[in-house]
Order: structure tokens, then C-alpha cells, then sequence
């Protein structure tokens, strides 16, 4: 073994064998895990949304309570609304699924781009977010070092989402139970402390609404908080991650993600609830270089009347377990965002890489462009929370609107098949008009603040991947065209066919899912070589990519769709009074597999010769060699180095 890959093994661990059953139930998440990977993005959304909807409200913090009561109820309909999702959508996908499947492929790719940009969001909103909780111990003078220790965390997560995601959960569930246990302690004992002011909150409440109203008139006082009901929009973030992220999920999949979805929904509807009430029954204040939350557990545990050490230290912890679970959110970005590229890579919108598993069985592809992209945001806002925030919640709500929208349409033209469809388009409903007024609120306010990025940013990628796809689809018609000219080749007899003989000399093809590249090989072959090679053996080393590794089902459909295509190339040379045969092979990369297979058929053919096509196109660029994987130069440069001999055949379309 190398020292580069002995080094790669060391950081992200030994390869997993895809095919094999016990690997997927030991990488699958049951419901409890599933909450401590996916659900952290929601639960910690706590730390900033809640604060940001409590500031927008200025000197009318009295109003508080309908921010509370309006979180909580606003988390179940969004949750409820995405168990739909999870219904019709088992293998993953969500949003992007949804928009695609329910509305058109257009509407897909608009979900998709802006879902992308939500989890690089995610990564960076929640690192900057965890740092300033953990900057908020230290002294002011020390905030210029925040950037820095930004990037320092977002390298780190990305050599442990590079491990997989178990082993990323593993190491990161303390801080997340850590964080449950002490965040309910302290609403729990914060609102008990000041119990006596529950019955004045009411009031207080509808006497500053009053107030207001005869200030500026009732319809300014709606508009007034549902510009601050907005500004937590970042607060329902992460509630999508269960739906884009069934298939990681252990079997029964729905049931896991619905009991995960119920676990989300609690925890944080309890937490950024609760926290909006601490505000307003502890009075809390800014204070510079501190949170919110900083300012109000302080006070909460300063109340419990511990010696002055003690209650520093109790500080720290709570403040440092915020920190913690934010960056645990951030590896949500690391496992959505991946298999959004993933899906959308399966429809061509992005490179096909991107559906490409490491040997750990995680998109590595996606896992890298996610970190260096959120690195890029986050140098380029300089780790501005506010800013994020705005880019962040934008995104995200345009996902939620186009997602239920898509489940709307589907209700009501499936009224007919569903007994209970009124409710359930009703739910669906509810939630897209709720999430519709918040995303058309934060365009309108904040457009001017990063509104207006956010949608140039989706355009921008939106207007990449059509791009993409018109190649793609460019492509596939002109192999189409070549299979179509090898569809009428004669095809005779295949009885009686000849054994292949080790001792003579063999030509080994390697082939794909293209009837038409395969036999234009052969043919080649025939013409430049004739009566020469006695046996032709065709090989196939397949891809077990992000798709196919869905489910049991989808592995074995791609091992048949592979046999049939083998089976067809040894049918026509045994017609033809050939000698032939096939072997398969399956794993994570291609080029590996493929020299591996190289290296059986040369033990057991020592005569033979190596030959692969390649599309060769009219004016080839660095964008085509990123959409094409190039896997048959790197075959032969692996081969020649051990001394076999493959000639890769130009294909030109």
C-alpha cells in the first residue's frame, strides 16, 4: 500500500464493501441517531432565530408572546406538512423530489439550486453562529480571531463527514445530549423562577398591542410582526433534512422518519418557544459581544445562587455546548447537501460524479464542494451571522413554498383516490401560505441587505445547471444514434458455442451500458486485427453510486440490467463462431474495479490485450472533461505501469 493511500485510510478510515448487507444496516441511522445527525440543524436554529425575531421587535418586546406561541404552532405545521414528503418520497430526495415528481423538472431544478445553497448555508450560518456563542466567554479584543477559528472547524468537519456519517454522530452525540439536558433544565427552571409573571404576560400583551395599534393602526401592527415573525424564519430550518435524507434512514424507512420528524418537532418547538419566553420573563438586553441566550441563561443561572466559580463554569458550559451543537448542525449541510447533488446528478442538472461513493460510502465529491463552498461564503461575509441569517432563511422558504406547493397540486388531483384528502390538503395548505408570506416578507424587507444575492445566487446555478443538462442531453442523443446504427448488425445462432482457450491470444473489451460503444470496439477490433485474437472476453466494472445504493432492490436491478448487457456481447460473438465470456464487478470507483478485473483476465489469459472507447468530441474543453469522467485514460495509464497493454478506441459524436 501507498503512503497516500495508507495516509487516506489512516484519516477517513478502511473501505466498506458495498455489496455487502451488514454494511448498509451498520451505516443506517435508527430514529435516535437520525435525530442527533438530521435534527440538530432545526434544534439549533434555537441559538440565533429566536433572538433574531426578538431583536426585530425593538422597544415592543411585550409582543414577544405571539412570537412564541406563533414558533411553536409554525414548526408543527411545517413538520406535519413534510411527513407527506416522507410518505410519497421513501427514497429520499425531498424538496427536490417534491418540486420535480409533483410540479415539473424546472420547478425541481429552481427547489434543487436553492436547496444547495441552503445546506452551503447551513455549514457556514451555523459554524459563525457556534463561535460567537463560544466568543461571547471570551474578551472583546478577541472577536478579530473568529474568522480564523470559522475556517479552523469547517477543515475539521470536513475530514470527519469524510469517515461517514456514524462515525461524524459518534463522536459529536455528547454535545447534543449535553445540549438537550441542559437547555431544558434551564427553560424549565427559568420559567418556573418567574411563574408569578405568567398571568401579567397576557396583559401586558394585548395592552402594548392596543397601544400600538391606536400609534399606527392595526394594519401596521400585523405588518410590524410579521416582518419580526420573518426575521426568525431561520428558526423552521432543518425540518426538510429528514425528507431529503430518507435513505440513510434504518428499515422501515417512513416509520423512522416520521417518529425522527415527531422528535424534531418537539425538541425544537419546546426550545426556541421556551427561549422567546425566558426573553420576556427575564427582561432580556443586548449586550455587546453577547447573545441573547448568553444574557438570559447568565441571569437564569445566576439566579440559582451557586458560588461565583461555579456559576462562571455552569456559563461556560451552557454557552460552549451551544457552540458544539451548532457545529453538529453543520454537518447536516455536509450530509443534505451532497445528496441533493446526488439526486440531481441522477437527472443530469450537475456532473454525474456527484453521484459517485468514496470507499466509505459517502459522496466524497459533494462532501468537498459543500466545505470549500461555505468556506467561500464565509470569507466573503466575514462570518456575519445577520447576513447569513437573511441569505439562509430566503433559500430555505423558497424550498418550503415550492415543496408544499408541489404537495398541493398532488392532493388535489389525487382527491379521488385519498379518503382523507381535505385535511390533508388543508395542512399542506396552511403551510405553504405560511412559508409563502415569510419568503415574499424577507424579499421585500431585506432585499437590498442580501435578499437580492440569494436570488442572483440561485440563478446563477440554476442558469449552470441547463447548461449541463443541454450537454447531457446532447450526449445521450448521439450515443443513441450510434446504438441505433449496431441495433441492425446479423445476428445468428448462438448454439454450440466455443469454449474460450487461455493459450490463445484474447482481446478483453471493456464495456458499459452502450450497446453501441461495445460492438463499434469489437468491430474495430475485427478490421484492424483480422483472424488474430481467438478469444473475446468483455468485462464491465459498475458503479454502486449514491442511487443505486438506495435500497437492496436498487443494487439488484443494476447487477441485471449489467448481465443483460454482458450477456448480449458474448451472444453476438457466439454467433459469429467466437470464443467469449463476461465477468462483472461492482464498487465504489470505477477505475479501481475496472484494473482490478484487468488483472484476473491476465492471469487466467496471459496473451491478451486491453481496448476501451472513448467519446471523443468536436471541441473538447475543461467543462466537458468535468461532466466526463475520463475513466478510460486512467485506466490505461494503470495498466501500462504494470506492463499490460490496452488501446482505447476513439468514439466521435
Amino acid at each position: 500500500m501507498s503512503f497516500q493511500s495508507q495516509l487516506r485510510s489512516w484519516l477517513i478510515g478502511k473501505p466498506l464493501d458495498p455489496l455487502n448487507q451488514e454494511t448498509r444496516r451498520s451505516i443506517a441511522l435508527m430514529a435516535f441517531f437520525a435525530w442527533v445527525g438530521l435534527g440538530a440543524d432545526g434544534i439549533s436554529s434555537s441559538n440565533y432565530g429566536p433572538e433574531q425575531a426578538f431583536r426585530a421587535l425593538g422597544e415592543h418586546t411585550d409582543l414577544g408572546l405571539y412570537l412564541a406561541l406563533a414558533t411553536a404552532i409554525t414548526v408543527f405545521i411545517i413538520a406535519l406538512a413534510y411527513n407527506q414528503v416522507i410518505e410519497l418520497f421513501p427514497t429520499g430526495g425531498g424538496g427536490y423530489r417534491v418540486a420535480t415528481k409533483l410540479i415539473g423538472p424546472y420547478a425541481g431544478l429552481v427547489s434543487g439550486a436553492a436547496l444547495v445553497l441552503d445546506y452551503m448555508l447551513t455549514i457556514a450560518i451555523s459554524v459563525a453562529s457556534g463561535v460567537d456563542a463560544l466568543f461571547s466567554l471570551l474578551p472583546v479584543g478577541l472577536q478579530e480571531h473568529k474568522l480564523a477559528a470559522e475556517i479552523g472547524l469547517i477543515v475539521l468537519l470536513i475530514v470527519l463527514n469524510l469517515r461517514g456519517m456514524k462515525e461524524v454522530i459518534t463522536v459529536l452525540l455528547p454535545i447534543f445530549l449535553g445540549f438537550i439536558i441542559t437547555h431544558a433544565f434551564l427553560i424549565i427552571y427559568g420559567i418556573g423562577a418567574h411563574a408569578d409573571n405568567l398571568p401579567q404576560l397576557i396583559p401586558a400583551t394585548l395592552g402594548e398591542t392596543r397601544s400600538l395599534a391606536g400609534q399606527l393602526g392595526w394594519a401596521h401592527v400585523a405588518a410590524f410582526m410579521l416582518l419580526a415573525y420573518s426575521q426568525g424564519g431561520g428558526t423552521y430550518t432543518g425540518l426538510e433534512a429528514v425528507s431529503n435524507n430518507v435513505n440513510v434512514l434504518a428499515e422501515p424507512r417512513v416509520r423512522t422518519g416520521k417518529i425522527t420528524m415527531l422528535y424534531m418537532a418537539l425538541s425544537l418547538a419546546f426550545t426556541a418557544g421556551g427561549i422567546i419566553l425566558l426573553y420576556l420573563l427575564w427582561d432580556a438586553r443586548p449586550v455587546e459581544g453577547q447573545t441573547l441566550n448568553a444574557v438570559v441563561f447568565g441571569d437564569i443561572i445566576a439566579h440559582l445562587g451557586w458560588d461565583p466559580w461555579l456559576t462562571k463554569a455552569a456559563l461556560w458550559t451552557v454557552l460552549a455546548l451551544e457552540g458544539g451543537l451548532l457545529f453538529v448542525a453543520a454537518n447536516t449541510g455536509f450530509l443534505g447537501g451532497p445528496a441533493v447533488l446526488s439526486n440531481m446528478a441522477g437527472d443530469s442538472w450537475v456532473p454525474h460524479k456527484f453521484r459517485y461513493l468514496s470507499t466509505r460510502l459517502v459522496t466524497e465529491n459533494g462532501i468537498l464542494v459543500m466545505g470549500v463552498a461555505a468556506l467561500g461564503i464565509l470569507i466573503w461575509t466575514g462570518g456575519s451571522v445577520s447576513l447569513l441569517v437573511i441569505l439562509y432563511s430566503v433559500s430555505v422558504f423558497l424550498t418550503f413554498a415550492i415543496s408544499l406547493y408541489g404537495l398541493c397540486v398532488y392532493w388535489w388531483r389525487h382527491r379521488a383516490e385519498h379518503g382523507h384528502w381535505i385535511r390533508r390538503l388543508a395542512l399542506s395548505a396552511a403551510g405553504f401560505i405560511v412559508c409563502s408570506v415569510i419568503l415574499a416578507l424577507l424579499l421585500v424587507e431585506k432585499f437590498a441587505e442580501g435578499g437580492w444575492l440569494t436570488a442572483l445566487i440561485i440563478a446563477a446555478i440554476t442558469g449552470i445547471c441547463l447548461s449541463i443538462r443541454n450537454h447531457y442531453n446532447w450526449t445521450r442523443e448521439q450515443i443513441r444514434k450510434v446504438d441505433e446504427i449496431f441495433a441492425n448488425q446479423p445476428f445468428g445462432s448462438v448454439t454450440n458455442a466455443p469454449k474460450p482457450d487461455p493459450s490463445l491470444p484474447t482481446a478483453v473489451f471493456m464495456v458499459g451500458s452502450s450497446r453501441g460503444g461495445g460492438l463499434h470496439a469489437l468491430l474495430w477490433v475485427q478490421r484492424m486485427f483480422p483472424e488474430h485474437f481467438r478469444n473475446f472476453i468483455f468485462v464491465s466494472a459498475r458503479t454502486v453510486d449514491a442511487h443505486s445504493y438506495g435500497g437492496n432492490e436498487d443494487v439488484k436491478m443494476m447487477q441485471m440490467e449489467a448481465d443483460v448487457a454482458l450477456t448480449y456481447f458474448v451472444n453476438f460473438c457466439n454467433s459469429k463462431g467466437w470464443a467469449a465470456k463476461s465477468r462483472l464487478a461492482f464498487g465504489t470507483d470505477p477505475v479501481d474495479e475496472a484494473v482490478k478485473l484487468a488483472q484476473q483476465m491476465h492471469e487466467e489469459f496471459p496473451n491478451c490485450m486491453f481496448f476501451a472507447s472513448k467519446l471523443v468530441f468536436q471541441s473538447e474543453n475543461w467543462l466537458i472533461r468535468l461532466l466526463h469522467n475520463e475513466a478510460a485514460l486512467a485506466i490505461q495509464r494503470r495498466l501500462h505501469l504494470q506492463g499490460l497493454q490496452m488501446v482505447i478506441l476513439p468514439m466521435k459524436i
